[in-house]
């Protein structure tokens, strides 16, 4: 707003010696005004003192700078309202929320650091970090070679090729590359308490098996037998076909256990494959302690089933299999890459084969087994009644 040349005592008095008798002509010749404005004055100051005047111009101040608080209120509150979708945690998101500020309502880099509430200084930062092209680009090959892999086991596989970045540079290049990997449902919670039972850390101490089911690209299904040695993680056999029955799993791991060995327990479900008469015939020949779990417990089972959901995760979900030769072949091929390249995060971003060799070579030196072993000792919960004759390795 202009301001006036003259001030409220020089204004009332023009207008005394108005009504003392002079002319507006000879007014406004005399103080170098309008006779607009002289009316104007008129209007607004007529019949005033000059206190009156001075009261009324601190009046109209004071109802000018609330006017200004309160359209300044208002805006800080369309901008809230603005940004009430972002969580304005970190300096990028400030940066992006200014940024947004500045583009969407015109307000000033000030104004907007403000309302967020950063520091001007870390809004105008820009990075000096090196771009890390080459290994973004390995980054981002690896991840869409391994799809279900997470930035810990990436960054096993670049360090397996020399890569010396730490986990937390890989891990914020991963999360700049938008490479996590989506959540496909939530897991279930066990509550209650649970008794473990204990087994000896060594190969073949027990094996678990279970079926996975799956269908060709004609709509046909199938199922998978899957066989798995609890100490190692190794996978002992994946066979897929479109009927398994009990005489064929009796086959299936008479085969693994010319291979592998006698093992000292196998644990299964209820199916009706497994609680065959083939089945018992064939345990009770070779004097191989089998063990049903509890109906409706499958975490009792819980290394099998584990192995299923990589397998879902990583391999039925992201193919799709032409016939049954071609499942026959990608679930070999999976087979052997999760036994010997796969690095698995409960043996210590160990492949289970490696796992495996340093397992055998502390057993044939008769040493304690190593501390990275000694969890392995603790296996899933049984329920009560089963038996646990062979001697356990303590944990620790």
């Amino acid at each position: 707003m202009k301001r006036s040349r003259f001030s409220e005592e020089q204004i009332i008095g023009i207008l005394t010696e108005h009504e003392a008798g002079a002319t507006c002509a000879d007014l406004c010749r005399k103080h170098g005004m309008s006779e607009g404005t002289f009316y104007n004055w008129k209007a607004r100051f007529g019949g005033m003192t000059v206190s009156d005047a001075k009261r009324l111009k601190a009046l109209e101040d004071e109802n000018s700078r609330l006017k200004k608080l309160l359209a300044e209120q208002m805006l800080d509150a369309a901008a809230m309202k603005e940004l009430l979708s972002k969580k304005m945690v970190g300096p990028a998101v400030k940066r992006a929320a200014v940024a947004h500020l500045r583009a969407r309502m015109g307000l000033s880099e000030r104004r907007a650091c403000q309302i967020v509430g950063a520091d001007r200084k870390m809004i105008r930062y820009r990075s000096v970090r090196p771009p890390e092209t080459e290994l973004r680009q390995r980054l981002r090959d690896l991840a869409n070679e391994r799809r279900r892999f997470g930035y810990r086991r990436l960054f096993v596989l670049l360090r397996r090729e020399g890569e010396p970045s730490g986990i937390n540079r890989i891990y914020r290049l991963y999360r700049e590359e938008g490479l996590a990997v989506r959540k496909r449902r939530a897991r279930r919670k066990a509550i209650g308490t649970r008794a473990p039972i204990l087994v000896e850390a060594r190969p073949n101490a027990r094996w678990s098996l279970d079926f996975v089911h799956d269908q060709l690209a004609c709509g046909r299904r199938f199922r998978i037998l899957n066989v798995v040695d609890d100490v190692t993680r190794e996978c002992l056999a994946a066979i897929p076909d479109t009927s398994i029955s009990g005489r064929r799993v009796a086959r299936e791991l008479a085969r693994v256990m010319e291979r592998r060995g006698l093992p000292g327990m196998i644990v299964s479900d209820n199916g009706t494959e497994l609680t065959s008469n083939a089945i018992l015939t064939f345990a009770a020949e070779r004097d191989v302690e089998w063990h049903y779990i509890a109906p409706g417990k499958p975490m009792q089972n819980g290394f099998v089933e584990s192995f299923n959901g990589r397998m879902r995760d990583e391999l039925l979900n992201e193919t799709m299999f032409r016939d049954m030769a071609h499942a026959r072949s990608a679930i070999r091929a999976w087979a052997a890459d999760y036994n010997k390249e796969r690095p698995h995060s409960a043996l210590g971003y160990q492949t289970p084969k490696a796992f495996a060799e340093d397992l055998l070579t502390a057993t044939d030196s008769r040493a304690a087994p190593p501390e990275s072993f000694a969890h392995l000792s603790v296996a899933p919960p049984a329920p009560l009644g089963v038996s646990t004759r062979r001697t356990p390795v303590s944990a620790g």
